[in-house]
């Protein structure tokens, strides 16, 4: 590797910023992996360095001579957001901003729309969220607008829907469907299984994020991920039986239990306010993103056949 190659920093080595990671490493990128314990199943030549992003300090540190940094963090929990997501982005930006000139891809979700009844989702939507973890994430969100238009940080902006794929086991679609299914085992789902709903395929994030990465023009905008077609999420486990061999059913939580669970678990209390997701149509276009840098999306059939075996393989 030449030493004057750009640096690619990741923030994050779960499931996306190992997608991201991969990507990076395709196309022949130098590029340093950051998490809290310096340890990441990544590939040869990938350096792995240790840093509580929280802290400034550390993560001027982890940023020192990037070029791009990708933010892949994310809180475990739900009700870890309100402390934790507030001081990430304070110790990104200060990372951000320290590595003078770099770009700052920013990994997120949409929450900050809210409710919007069945309309497919665009860039160009108010955060009109009204849960709490959907206005938190709309604070977050502007903050990170207000840091580029201040001429603070050059930031790019990448949203998907919930995700699916290899390394994916905490996501919606992860152990409680692909785990289960694979296993023989219903699958798990909340809401109802006969709404359309958008899952975006967790590589085709990491190719997005290195794409929007390498396109100035993208600086200062908001990018919705390629996803592939949206599909009921009955149909979409119907596939992953067809990928298997063999039927999935599934069990759906109804939403009055949810809330009766909350009462004791934490998680199940965060999660009541997010159901709505799941009992209308949830719909993410992408057709911003497709038009300037074509559609990058994995068909259907071949991610999930992906993704069940990557659950085969690590079903315990």
């Amino acid at each position: 590797m030449a030493v004057d190659q750009e640096l690619h920093v990741v923030l994050g080595t779960g499931p996306i910023g190992l997608a991201t990671i991969e990507e990076l490493v395709k196309g022949g990128q130098r590029v340093r992996a950051v998490n809290r314990h310096g340890k990441a199943g990544v590939p040869a030549g990938v350096e792995v360095v240790a840093a509580d992003i929280t802290d400034p300090a550390q993560a001027v540190t982890a940023c020192a001579n990037a070029s791009v940094i990708y933010n892949c963090t994310n809180p475990p929990a739900y009700q870890g957001w309100t402390e934790l997501l507030p001081r990430l982005q304070t110790g990104i930006l200060a990372g951000a901003e320290s590595a003078d000139g770099a770009k700052l891809i920013v990994m997120d979700n949409v929450y900050m729309y809210g409710n919007v009844h069945g309309k497919p989702m665009t860039e160009d939507m108010p955060n009109a969220a009204t849960t709490k973890k959907g206005a938190l994430r709309a604070r977050i969100a502007d903050n990170w607008m207000a840091a580029h238009n201040a001429g603070r940080v050059r930031v790019i902006v990448a949203r998907a829907s919930d995700y699916f794929g290899p390394n994916g086991r905490g996501s919606g679609m992860g152990d409680v469907v692909f785990g289960r299914a694979v296993q023989g085992k219903s699958a798990q789902v909340i809401g109802n299984p006969d709404m359309p709903h958008t899952y975006t395929y967790i590589p085709d994030i990491g190719k997005a994020l290195v794409i929007l990465g390498s396109h100035d023009e993208a600086l200062g905008e908001i990018w919705h991920v390629p996803s592939p077609p949206t599909i009921t999420t009955r149909a979409f486990i119907e596939r992953i039986g067809q990928a298997l061999g063999h039927p999935v059913k599934i069990q759906v939580a109804p939403t009055l239990l949810i809330r009766a669970m909350g009462l004791f678990q934490p998680v199940m209390r965060e999660l009541v306010e997010m159901v709505y997701e799941f009992n209308e149509p949830f719909i993410l276009d992408h057709s911003k993103f497709a038009a300037a840098f074509g559609d990058i999306s994995t068909p259907l059939d071949e991610a999930i056949a992906t993704t069940a075996a990557w659950f085969k393989e690590h079903s315990d």
